[in-house]
């Protein structure tokens, strides 16, 4: 790592390869993607099928690239029937609402083992109504051998009766194994409970969730246990107050309209609620502290930035201070973005924070933070040092030059190629028409060795370099091969479900946590791997990734050339510690948290 200043004094002074059109290629990775993958509890996932029939198709060009760099990605998403676009409902009069359209949830809806994807939708404007299927959610269920279906109806998540719709957040809150939804909402947000037959129920109603203020815009959501009770609480980030009587209208000086600034709209606290159990929940946004601050939120990160066992929580604002709430194991935070020099970019402007991730990609064992930001802006990356303060590094690390000339949206850390690094994307768009460079397409920013980045975007095939208005994304191993997939919403399309080829052949685990006393999904845990060779990689269970969206929650890590692990190191929430020793790499583990509270040794499955 470059040397930098440690000590918050002298911070404060200093402040794959090319994916080859021909339709033999493409043809070969969509068969891939089809062949049937060994589900697994504990045992072996054969990824050999994917990265076989692209090795074939690649030995038949004569173009042959740097092995260190082939990968790319593959949209499978034309050959799924589904009618799903995202839809803003724009037809020439501009609400304020219209750009942020099309949420993503990664989330096993039927408990069959396989990972489903879950689409936010806007509604018809002025009247914000969702009965016209153009406007309808959607839910794709993965029925195997890389295959979906669209399973919406059947599942009873339409949404047909709510109305403008953002961010989803997929977590089970009632600990029953089973994966439930919240989505936000322009108006009253909605808790899916799964029924655990693959159908969800409206059950918003009475659970406290309902009493959510009149007009208030909520943005994105995530699960955590803030107070360590084994019941996963909701943190809800809002953006104004807002409704289409009273929406404003802006306009150029030569008359042509424009979406009005973030900052013609009122700021509002964010929103904290208690799981109380029984599928009821406190509003305890004033007591907690969240009350005390008031932004327009955009993307959340949950990570225990200071490692004193209660879990934070990182909010991006738009046009606003970014928050940072420390969690003081009391039921409180304090907002102490000020004091970690994470509320600001290094010159201290606000800016456009959009989509927001914490992860540690520098492998220091301390948790970090990436959002991005509109044009001209410069994506922002701290580091975090060593719980004391955060440190921004985009110059330093390329990512300010590298991202300026882009308007990003969803984002988040993702080792694409698995070398055991953690590589940057980026959902590029603007928010409107501007020109010829409104459309963008997305950017990936390739990690060498957690010192810098760079711009490989080029490198990932044409389906990865699709120019549009994207918008919500999610990570997950949809097809169980051990590496990472995405997919995609852009404004007024189809989104897109793309494959990572699998071309490097670097090893990897995938790690399914499920807690026991800790609540089930075990958001926040932390893992650190050995390899034999004695490297040490971090990472947490973290699903609330980028802009309105959810992750797959299993934990990741790409593991380069090193073909054999030492040990797997967890710290659940409740505090408790457990080791696996020597895991076989290359598969994905189900790891239960002991029963009792001691440090224990365990075998994955």
């Amino acid at each position: 790592m470059n040397s930098s200043p440690t000590s918050g004094d002298s911070y404060r002074e200093a402040v794959g390869f090319f994916m080859f059109t021909s339709q033999g290629i493409q043809t070969a990775v969509r068969v891939a993607f089809g062949a049937r993958v060994t589900r697994m509890m504990g045992r072996t996932v054969v990824p050999s099928l994917v990265r076989s029939a692209l090795a074939m198709a690649l030995a038949s060009s004569a173009q042959a690239a740097d092995p260190s760099s082939q990968i790319g990605f593959i949209d499978v998403a034309d050959s799924i029937h589904f009618r799903y676009i995202s839809n803003n409902d724009f037809t020439g009069r501009k609400y304020f609402p219209q750009p942020m359209c099309g949420g993503v949830a990664i989330l096993d809806a039927d408990a069959d083992g396989r990972l489903d994807i879950y689409f936010t939708n806007g509604a018809s404007l002025p009247d914000l109504d969702k009965s016209d299927p153009a406007f309808h959610s959607c839910l794709l269920r993965n029925i195997g051998d890389g295959q979906f279906e669209d399973g919406t109806d059947a599942a009873g998540l339409s949404g047909q009766h709510m109305d403008f719709s953002f961010g989803a957040a997929a977590g089970d809150f009632d600990n029953d194994g089973d994966t439930d939804l919240f989505v936000c909402n322009a108006g009253p947000n909605v808790l899916y409970q799964n029924e655990g037959d693959g159908t969800f129920t409206d059950i918003t109603a009475g659970s406290g969730l309902d009493e959510k203020q009149k007009d208030l815009l909520s943005v994105a959501a995530a699960w955590f246990d803030y107070d360590n009770d084994s019941l996963p609480d909701l943190v809800v980030s809002q953006y104004t107050f807002w409704n289409p009587v009273t929406d404003r209208r802006c306009a150029t000086s030569e008359g042509k309209e424009l979406y009005c600034s973030p900052q013609t709209v009122t700021s509002v606290p964010h929103s904290l609620y208690r799981n109380l159990g029984n599928g009821r929940f406190e509003d305890v946004t004033e007591s907690s502290g969240f009350a005390r601050a008031r932004g327009k939120g955009m993307g959340i990160g949950i990570a225990d930035f200071d490692r004193d066992g209660h879990q934070d929580v990182f909010i991006a604002n738009d046009t606003e201070p970014n928050f940072l709430y420390m969690n003081g194991g009391d039921g409180t935070f304090e907002e102490a973005a000020l004091y970690y020099l994470i509320a600001h970019n290094d010159i201290g402007a606000r800016v456009s924070a959009m989509g927001a991730d914490a992860k540690d990609y520098d492998n220091d064992g301390w948790v970090d933070v990436f959002y991005n930001n509109l044009q001209h802006q410069r994506h922002a990356l701290f580091r975090n040092r060593e719980g004391t303060l955060f440190e921004y590094v985009s110059p330093s690390t390329n990512v300010g030059v590298s991202s300026n000339e882009y308007s990003g949206w969803s984002a988040g850390f993702i080792d694409y190629d698995n070398d055991g690094w953690k590589d940057i994307y980026s959902a590029n768009g603007d928010v409107d028409y501007f020109g010829d460079n409104s459309r963008q397409h997305d950017t990936m920013l390739h990690s060498v060795r957690g010192e810098h980045f760079e711009d490989v975007s080029n490198l990932l095939g044409p389906d990865f370099l699709h120019v549009g208005y994207q918008r919500g994304s999610a990570f997950a191993d949809l097809n169980d091969d051990g590496f990472m997939d995405l997919v995609v919403t852009s404004l007024g399309e189809k989104p897109r479900i793309l494959l990572n080829s699998a071309g490097s052949g670097n090893h990897w685990l995938l790690l399914d946590l499920r807690g026991r006393r800790s609540h089930r999904d075990a958001v926040g845990a932390m893992v650190k791997v050995t390899t034999a060779s004695g490297r040490r990689l971090y990472n947490h269970v973290s699903p609330s990734v980028g802009f309105m969206s959810t992750s797959d929650r299993r934990v990741h890590f790409g593991l380069g050339e090193e073909g054999a692990v030492h040990s797997i190191e967890i710290t659940w929430p409740s505090g408790s510690t457990q080791t696996v020793e020597a895991p076989v790499v290359d598969r994905i583990h189900v790891i239960e948290e002991t029963s009792d509270s001691s440090d224990s040794s365990t075998e994955a499955r």
